[in-house]
C-alpha cells in the first residue's frame, strides 16, 4: 500500500509533468525550436524582438543611481559563485564514483540562454546570464548536496523544512530507528540505481 507521503510525491510529479508540457506549448505560442540545444525563432519574431530593445543609452538614464552604484556587489559574487563550482565539480567528481552515486549534471542545471532574446540590449543579456549562472550554479549544488545527505544521513528533520529536495520525501522519519537501520542501505540503492526507494 502506498504511503499518503509517496502519494502526495507522485502528485508532485504529475504536477511537474503537466508544468512541462504547459512549458512546451508556450514555445509553440511564441514560435520558437530548440534546435541542437539553440534557441531559433520565427523570422518575423526575431524582427519584432529586435525592433522591441531599448538602446542602452536610453536603459542607463532611466536607471536609479543608487542601483548603478550597488551593482558591483552583485557582480563581485562571481568569485565565490566560481570557487564553489569549482569545488562542488571537484567534491562530485571525486567523491560520488566511490559512493556510487551518480553524478548530478551541470548542464541540467545551469542553463543560459536568454542572450538568445534579441528584445534585450547587450546590458540585459549580461544580467540574464549571470543570474542564469548563479541560479543554475545553486540548483547544481542543492542537488549534489542533496544526493549526498540522501546516501550519509536520509532522516526527516525534526522541524519543518521550507521547499525540501527532491528526495526529503523518501527519507525516513525522525525517530525511527528501527526504519532507519532497516532502510539505510535501500536508501542508497536507490540513489545509485537513479530510482525510488519504497
Amino acid at each position: 500500500m502506498t504511503s499518503p507521503l509517496n502519494q502526495l510525491a507522485e502528485r508532485i510529479h504529475d504536477i511537474q509533468t503537466a508544468l512541462e508540457a504547459e512549458m512546451e506549448e508556450q514555445r509553440r505560442v511564441f514560435r520558437y525550436r530548440l534546435t541542437q540545444g539553440r534557441v531559433v525563432f520565427e523570422a518575423e519574431v526575431a524582427a519584432r524582438h529586435r525592433a522591441a530593445r531599448e538602446r542602452l543609452a536610453s536603459f542607463l538614464a532611466r536607471t536609479r543611481l543608487l542601483v548603478v552604484l550597488i551593482s558591483p556587489v552583485i557582480y563581485a559574487l562571481i568569485v565565490p559563485f566560481a570557487l564553489l563550482d569549482l569545488c562542488v565539480t571537484l567534491y562530485q567528481a571525486i567523491c560520488f564514483p566511490v559512493y556510487g552515486i551518480p553524478k548530478v549534471r551541470r548542464r541540467d542545471h545551469i542553463v543560459i540562454d536568454r542572450q538568445h532574446l534579441a528584445y534585450l540590449n547587450g546590458l540585459q543579456k549580461l544580467n540574464c546570464m549571470y543570474c542564469g549562472y548563479g541560479n543554475g550554479l545553486i540548483s547544481f549544488v542543492r542537488e549534489v548536496a542533496a544526493r549526498t545527505e540522501a546516501y550519509w544521513c536520509p532522516i526527516k528533520h525534526a522541524k519543518r523544512v521550507v521547499e525540501p529536495h527532491s528526495h526529503y520525501v523518501h527519507f525516513v522519519d525522525f525517530g525511527d530507528e528501527r526504519a532507519f537501520q532497516q532502510r539505510v542501505e535501500e536508501q542508497r540503492k536507490a540513489l545509485r540505481d537513479g530510482t525510488e526507494p519504497k
